[in-house]
């Protein structure tokens, strides 16, 4: 059953909650980047970036770049521009995006789950990432952003989460990228109770994103175990952070493919090699989104092309283990365009759903690629079946929203 328990969190003080939390370090491009950095001098960017004003820089991922890390940290504490609760709390999120409205519960997690298969996952992960992340957690000490987790819908669980968010937020402010973000903190103490007793009579919690950061919390934990052999069990290495949503609070997002080249065809050869697996129906202009499991849009040439898969692919196999993502994989990007390898190849790339098809044919329009292809998003029933039966999806299938922000609660590992 489900370890899911409150802690002491260190979160921005009020009057800072709006200028702290950050997107993850990744979702900037250079110039932006370059501009929160300068702007804004509380934001959790400095703690990823403690060298931004120094002349002399540090490699990313060294030992000091990492203790900078951490002493950047620290020092936001010193100056309480971060606090600490004196008691261990839960903490309602609530994000609205995009007319979405995404309501969870931020909370640490057992790395005893991870091992023994309570947190389910769909994603392989990669070794030489999993350490590197170990390596960072070991020596800054303190989960920042929270791993996204699934858990199936509970009465109980819903209505104390509506309760407390009757209540005016703790935090409550917009971003630059016109997102809504609230927290509520939970300190009653049989709200407390209640909360932990029913998550622990939830059988199974899934991962929906941040498998990396999962594995790598799970290792530190073994290695610190290791360490230290009379460990309680009750240290903070036994545990991760995370934010947990009911499965319907979550909205997965088709997640699609820009490629560079047709390896060496030509449109007109290209199509025909993809009618052989593919009912292929011109349409023109008129942008095409999937409107089903199995059916894809492709943009080439000037044109959108709907694909739906012949009946031959699906013969031999459960329809529940079939995803979009490797039918186009395994009959059409690898076969023909020559891409077996979705992590390393240089001529793919990838575009979230929320970005629309519009997206897509500009990346093909105004950018360097030649050919686009739009997937029908997964279900979060074949996303559990996958994580049910120890089955592994191919990389960049899913989209999920809502992203989390990065110092909005923290859990410290000393």
């Amino acid at each position: 059953m489900a370890i899911i328990i409150p802690f002491k969190g260190i979160r921005p003080s009020i009057d800072k909650s709006h200028l702290v939390p950050s997107r993850a370090v990744d979702n900037y491009n250079k110039s932006e980047l370059q501009a929160e950095l300068s702007h804004n001098s509380f934001s959790f960017l400095h703690v990823v970036n403690p060298d931004f004003k120094d002349v002399s820089k540090t490699k990313p991922g060294s030992d000091e770049r990492l203790q900078k890390t951490k002493a950047k940290f620290h020092s936001l504490i010193d100056e309480k521009i971060l606090i600490q609760d004196n008691k261990p709390c839960y903490y309602i999120y609530q994000q609205n995006k995009d007319e979405n409205s995404y309501t969870g519960i931020i909370a640490c997690t057992s790395i005893d789950d991870y091992f023994n298969g309570t947190i389910k996952v769909h994603e392989q992960t990669l070794i030489e990432r999993e350490e590197k992340l170990k390596h960072y957690l070991d020596i800054c000490e303190f989960n920042a952003e929270p791993v996204l987790f699934s858990y199936p819908n509970d009465t109980i669980i819903n209505q104390i989460t509506l309760k407390s968010i009757q209540k005016p937020p703790e935090y409550d402010f917009k971003t630059s990228d016109k997102v809504h973000h609230q927290l509520w903190v939970v300190k009653d103490e049989n709200l407390i109770f209640q909360l932990k007793n029913q998550f622990s009579k939830i059988q199974h919690i899934y991962i929906a994103d941040g498998h990396h950061r999962s594995a790598s919390s799970a290792l530190l934990g073994k290695s610190r175990r290791n360490k230290f052999p009379d460990y309680t069990g009750q240290e903070p290495f036994n545990f991760f952070l995370g934010i947990f949503f009911p499965e319907t609070e979550l909205n997965i997002f088709d997640f699609n493919r820009v490629v560079k080249n047709l390896n060496h065809l030509s449109p007109k050869e290209f199509i025909t090699k993809v009618s052989d697996k593919f009912i292929v129906t011109d349409l023109g202009c008129s942008i095409y989104k999937p409107t089903k499991k199995n059916n894809f849009s492709m943009y080439l040439d000037g044109k959108w092309y709907s694909l739906d898969a012949k009946a031959e692919i699906f013969k031999k196999n459960n329809n529940e283990e079939i995803l979009d993502s490797s039918i186009l994989l395994e009959h059409i990007l690898s076969p023909i365009l020559n891409i077996k390898d979705l992590r390393n190849n240089k001529h793919i790339a990838f575009v979230s759903g929320i970005k629309g098809m519009q997206e897509l044919k500009k990346q093909v329009d105004e950018l360097h690629y030649e050919i686009a292809f739009g997937l029908f998003p997964v279900k979060m029933k074949q996303l559990k079946y996958f994580a049910d039966h120890n089955k592994i999806m191919p990389p960049k299938t899913t989209w999920i929203e809502p992203k989390m922000r990065s110092g909005l609660v923290i859990y410290s590992l000393e």
